[in-house]
C-alpha cells in the first residue's frame, strides 16, 4: 500500500459499538490514511461501525474473536491471522494480537513497525534500530475503564496515543 502516511491503530475493542463508532469518527476527523485492529473485535456486527471508516482497514484475529467464519464474511477479507505482514508506504509492518512473538520480532530486526494488542496497555517504544513497537490500548475500555487508539505518522515516525470518548460515558 503506497500513499499512506498516517495509520489509526486500535485493538481490544471487545463488541463495544460506543468506543468503535468514537474511535471510527476520530480517525475519520483525522483523515487517517488506513486504520489497523490488532485483534479482539469480538463479533461480525462490530461492522456496523469499522464500515464506516473513510479508509481501508485491515484486521488481525484475536484470541476473543469467536464467530471467525462471520467476521472473514462480513468484513470482506480484510481479516487476517497473525502474524500479518505488510508493507506500507514503503515500510515493513507485522501486526499480532498476542505480544507472544514480540521478543522475537524485535531481534529480527525485519520490520519498521510492530503493534499488538491483548494485554490492553497502550505501549509505545522506538527500538535503537529505529523500529516502533505500538500497542494502542484497548479501544473497548472494559477492563480499565478508559478506551485508547493510536495514530501513527510513517514520515515523522511519531506515535500518538489518544483517550477516546464514547458517548455513552459523555452523558
Amino acid at each position: 500500500m503506497e500513499n499512506v502516511n498516517n495509520i489509526g491503530i486500535m485493538s481490544d475493542s471487545h463488541d463495544n459499538l460506543a468506543a468503535i463508532r468514537a474511535a471510527v469518527e476520530l480517525f475519520n476527523r483525522e483523515k487517517v490514511d488506513l486504520v489497523i485492529h490488532a485483534g479482539d473485535l469480538v463479533a461480525p456486527f462490530t461492522a456496523r461501525e469499522i464500515k464506516k471508516l473513510r479508509c481501508p482497514y485491515k484486521i488481525v484475529l484475536g484470541n476473543n474473536d469467536g464467530e471467525i467464519l462471520g467476521l472473514y464474511k462480513i468484513y470482506d477479507g480484510n481479516v487476517f491471522q497473525p502474524p500479518f505482514f505488510l508493507s506500507v508506504g514503503g515500510q515493513a509492518i507485522c501486526v499480532l494480537h498476542d505480544p507472544c512473538l514480540l521478543k522475537e520480532l524485535k531481534e529480527s530486526q525485519n520490520y519498521d513497525v510492530i503493534i499488538y494488542g491483548h494485554d490492553h496497555k497502550p505501549f509505545v517504544e522506538q527500538l535503537t534500530d529505529g523500529t516502533i513497537i505500538v500497542n494502542p490500548g484497548e479501544c473497548g475500555g472494559w477492563v480499565t475503564g478508559k478506551s485508547t487508539v493510536a495514530i501513527l505518522n510513517l514520515s515523522s515516525r511519531e506515535v500518538k496515543i489518544v483517550d477516546i470518548p464514547q458517548r455513552d460515558k459523555l452523558q
